[in-house]
């Protein structure tokens, strides 16, 4: 019986089994797939890449912006446009103009919102003995400030007319100077706030509202709610058999005993800037208000309340409503999609459609240049979001656009 031998390959002087050969191919092959799909991948978002710049010692950062942000920064003093994720030093001026917005997140972890049409100014930023400073000076306009768990040693102070305003953690508080009535106001929805003025200290507590005058808390008396919004409800669509349609607009009488006066906003831009503004009401003594012969379009509408005391409640969250004439609705169509990935949950979305047309993502909107295009800046967990278009004779379209690929369906 003859004995099996492995056949053999002879180049020049060294020996090589064929079964060496087939394994050596074997692995070429399975690196070429694993870094043809590695370059895929890349290519293609789904690998992210990690930040090369890191951040500097003791500064907070933009996470989450829309429209119009800028920063004056305190080492050039040149003006920056925000248009990416960014660090803020102390010293540093954040301002808003009417369509912005921004959300800082401190060193503290601790969250601060701009507001549109707001100068705030980062004083101090770093950390002491185990705990943080984080100081900031609200000079114009209106700031939230959210803060969670923080040791005893850190310090959240807020400064508005001459006072400093302590948070305590688990606060939930907003600051505003209020130019109508000249003076600055302090609304408390959680937690708790130590007032400062000179040797004068006053503790606000949840649900409090405090007015400060000439330098220091004047007064302070229970929060009063945003009046709740009725009809026209959120994406309602409104049909008409002209170009014009009458509409009523409720809403609900915050949950107190005392008279409030009313006012109220409608516009044609989420952001209500005076250009695209179609009603602005002061003083309406009724919870509803009729308005006649209003064009076919899309529109956003808000209140608020004003009681006895002078208390002025914040706006309502903004309700947007279509009014369209009865036609057949036809689909808006939209492409040249591109993701841009800005860091952590954010991305902007850019893409074309019907020029004018309005673009819904997330709960934030653009509009369509007159070329088409749009750019909106999106925060998602997801690696998908929702696509809405539409225009003022209601005509629609969907998309579920995927944030890696950026391909739509």
């Amino acid at each position: 019986m003859s004995e099996k031998k492995d056949r053999k390959y002879y180049i020049d002087w060294w020996e090589i089994k064929t079964s060496t050969i087939y394994g050596v191919v074997a692995l070429l092959c399975i690196v070429a797939i694993i870094g043809g799909g590695g370059y895929w991948l890349w290519n293609n978002n789904w690998v992210i890449q990690a930040p090369t710049d890191e951040a500097p010692k003791n500064t907070a950062r933009i996470v989450s912006f829309q429209g119009d942000v800028r920063i004056i920064r305190v080492t050039t003093r040149k003006t920056e446009n925000v248009t990416k994720e960014v660090y803020v030093q102390a010293g540093d001026t954040i301002q808003t103009q009417a369509d912005g917005r921004a959300q800082v997140e401190m060193i503290d972890g601790s969250v601060l919102s701009v507001r549109p049409n707001s100068t705030v100014v980062i004083r101090d930023s770093r950390s002491i003995f185990g705990g943080t400073s984080v100081r900031v000076k609200l000079d114009d306009g209106q700031i939230r400030v959210e803060t969670e768990d923080q040791k005893e040693s850190s310090d959240n102070i807020v400064e508005v007319r001459d006072t400093e305003n302590r948070l305590s953690a688990q606060t939930d508080a907003s600051f505003n100077l209020n130019d109508e009535a000249n003076r600055g106001e302090i609304r408390i929805t959680r937690g708790s706030i130590e007032s400062k003025s000179g040797e004068n200290k006053t503790v606000l507590k949840e649900d409090e509202y405090a007015v400060l005058e000439g330098g220091k808390i004047s007064g302070k008396e229970d929060l009063i709610k945003t009046p709740e919004l009725l009809s026209p409800n959120s994406s309602e669509r409104l049909l008409t058999k002209g170009s014009t349609k009458s509409v009523l607009f409720t809403w609900k009488k915050p949950d107190t005993k005392s008279t409030f006066s009313y006012y109220l906003q409608i516009s044609k831009s989420p952001f209500f800037v005076s250009d695209k503004m179609v009603v602005d009401k002061t003083s309406l003594t009724d919870s509803k208000f009729n308005v006649s012969d209003m064009p076919v379009g899309i529109y956003f509408w808000r209140v608020r309340a004003k009681a006895d005391s002078e208390q002025i409640t914040e706006w309502s969250e903004p309700m947007r409503f279509l009014i369209v004439t009865q036609t057949t609705v036809s689909k808006i169509n939209a492409g040249s999609w591109k993701i841009e990935f800005v860091g952590g949950n954010l991305y902007i979305v850019k893409g074309t459609t019907k020029p004018g047309a309005t673009v819904s993502i997330s709960g934030r909107e653009t509009y369509a240049r007159s070329d088409g295009s749009f750019s909106l800046q999106v925060s998602s967990a997801s690696t998908s979001v929702t696509v809405e278009i539409y225009d003022e004779q209601g005509n629609r379209g969907r998309y579920n656009l995927n944030l890696k690929t950026g391909k739509a369906l």
